[in-house]
């Protein structure tokens, strides 16, 4: 017994904040009674199970248990959020670095001149890359900037890697294929193409499930753009709407070499397991890998894990090793970071003010790193705490949807009104999605009105003319605070996809700088402006009318949209 609890309290001292965890002597028993407290604060009996939820987690690590303490850049540079350096690397960056975009035109012209100034290495993971205009004229710069590579003499070898989803890339006869493989043609030596394929995809499923149905069982659908050591994380995929009036959120992360790595480094440990796209437009594995859908299903999942998790740990390391080195130097004042600065551009390189922790869902692969650590934000957000959380497919897994309904922060949600959700005016089945998200939020809406916390939980609808909303992400505000001090910004939708069908990425975003903080505080004002506060009346209006077919299926299938 004294084994078994002693393993206990090293798995729950590594997952949960410090503020969870007693002082003292107390240990395990004292924890657990702290945990017992929590779970009889709830208003009602909905609000005691969802407690519950929190040891989901505990019961079942799918991560390696990290027992050594929280990484601190620097005394001064402490902040309450550094638990999450528990789970995975934390990158100390100065807020300068940091540029926060607001409109997909600006997206669309950064990715434009970032793959036109990049020297030694473009990695761009996405879902899919469309077939328009802009989508060609991106491919077209990648060709320009390419052979210019090839013509300079004595610069950086450049090395375009592209990830996509296999299903949605492979949709329809001009797809993200057709449009790469003239790149694959004629750079054949510095472009990859690799292409995801779900590994619960398969068989007999595989064979009956038809085109653009067979992607709701699993999708690559990380978003992220780097180019050198620059990094853009987004919501946003490759195609024309993402590029004109398809509103979603987008963050630049400038000169960040140690960042950049990582993500090249997660971009291709998860290309290594996907199928190559060949010059020909067939698809093959890499020599001696599992096939996904054709080999064995859980020595395909160990490998995968195996590589993405090699890549969180031993960044993190390396991390720890850096900073260890940066700030426990024998020469005070003249760090390694303010050295390699130095050398690099003649001058000091600024102190960080501003941290970068990479967050990595991919539950096929027993990894839900990201899961857990926007559970803990949830569970820990305090009273007069404020939280915004935007989504645009509003379809919250039930552990979030009973913590926001059993904590104490208030929460501004915002989601898309049906004419600004990406699958309003779709054909088929298709076509009813819109209703079936107002169904969900009715019902969310009303367990809100029973519970009586329409003053502390307050649902949106972003809605605008011509427009339609994919932004996602979460800001959250201090009490007593007017600015937020960390952001959620990248690829989930906070629903049972993102969770537990699809691979997903993105940062956590914490910072002390004022100036950045009103960066993002003004992102969140934007969205918000272009909403309008759900109540009673809402759900009253013709627009909102849900048919009893789609009442009656939604609970069904809500798992796959």
């Amino acid at each position: 017994m004294a084994a078994g609890g002693a393993a206990l309290w090293r798995r729950l001292s590594a997952w949960l904040p410090p503020a969870w965890l007693p002082r003292g002597r107390l240990g395990l028993a004292a924890l657990l009674g702290r945990l017992s407290d929590r779970l009889s604060r709830g208003r009602d009996r909905r609000a005691r199970r969802s407690s519950w939820l929190l040891l989901a987690p505990l019961l079942t690590p799918p991560v390696p248990v990290i027992t050594a303490p929280p990484c601190s850049l620097c005394p001064e540079g402490a902040h309450r959020f550094q638990w999450i350096g528990n789970l995975v690397p934390e990158f100390g960056i100065s807020s300068s670095h940091v540029k926060v975009l607001s409109s997909p035109a600006e997206f669309y012209e950064l990715l434009k001149v970032q793959i036109k100034a990049a020297k030694q290495r473009v990695v761009m993971a996405s879902l899919y890359l469309g077939t328009g205009l802009l989508e060609q004229e991106l491919v077209d710069c990648l060709e320009e900037t390419l052979e210019k590579s090839l013509q300079a003499k004595g610069s950086p070898d450049l090395r375009v890697s592209i990830l996509l989803d296999y299903t949605r890339g492979s949709r329809g006869r001009k797809n993200s294929r057709t449009m790469l493989i003239p790149l694959l043609q004629r750079f054949p030596e510095k472009v990859r193409v690799s292409l995801f394929h779900t590994p619960n995809l398969r068989g007999l499923l595989r064979l009956l499930i038809p085109e653009r149905f067979n992607e709701t069982i699993g999708l690559q659908h990380i978003k992220v753009y780097l180019f050198d050591d620059n990094v853009i994380l987004s919501g946003a995929n490759l195609s024309d709407l993402y590029f004109t009036n398809r509103q979603d959120r987008y963050v630049l992360l400038q000169d960040s070499p140690e960042i950049a790595d990582f993500f090249t480094e997660l971009v291709d440990a998860i290309g290594d397991v996907s199928l190559q796209l060949q010059r020909d437009d067939t698809v093959q594995m890499m020599e001696g890998m599992v096939h996904p859908y054709q080999g064995d299903k859980v020595a395909y999942c160990e490998i995968a894990n195996r590589r993405v998790m090699e890549v969180i740990n031993s960044a993190r390391t390396r991390q720890e090793l850096l900073h260890a080195k940066t700030f426990h130097s024998s020469h005070p004042g003249s760090s390694l970071l303010s050295q390699q600065g130095s050398q690099a551009s003649g001058g000091l390189k600024p102190e960080p003010d501003t941290w970068i922790y990479p967050l990595i869902q991919m539950k096929p692969f027993g990894i839900q790193i990201d899961e857990m650590v926007t559970e803990t934000l949830l569970t820990e957000a305090e009273r007069d705490a404020r939280i915004y959380l935007t989504t645009g497919y509003f379809n919250l897994t039930q552990a979030y949807m009973d913590l926001i309904l059993g904590t104490r922060a208030e929460y501004r949600i915002l989601l898309a009104s049906p004419e600004v959700n990406g699958f309003f005016g779709a054909k088929g089945v298709a076509g009813a999605i819109p209703a079936a998200y107002v169904y969900i939020e009715h019902q969310f809406y009303s367990e809100v009105c029973y519970l009586q916390q329409q003053e502390r939980v307050q649902l949106q609808e972003y809605s605008r003319a011509g427009w339609t909303f994919h932004a996602k992400g979460l800001w959250l505000y201090l009490a007593g605070s007017d600015l937020p001090c960390l952001t959620l910004i990248g690829s989930p939708n906070f629903g049972y996809r993102s969770v537990h069908r699809d691979l997903e990425a993105q940062v956590a975003i914490v910072t002390e700088n004022k100036a950045l903080q009103q960066q993002l505080h003004q992102e969140q004002e934007q969205l918000y402006l272009c909403s309008g506060v759900v109540s009673t009346s809402t759900f009253e209006q013709p627009n909102r009318y849900v048919k009893l077919w789609v009442k009656l299926v939604t609970p069904l299938i809500k798992n796959f949209f």
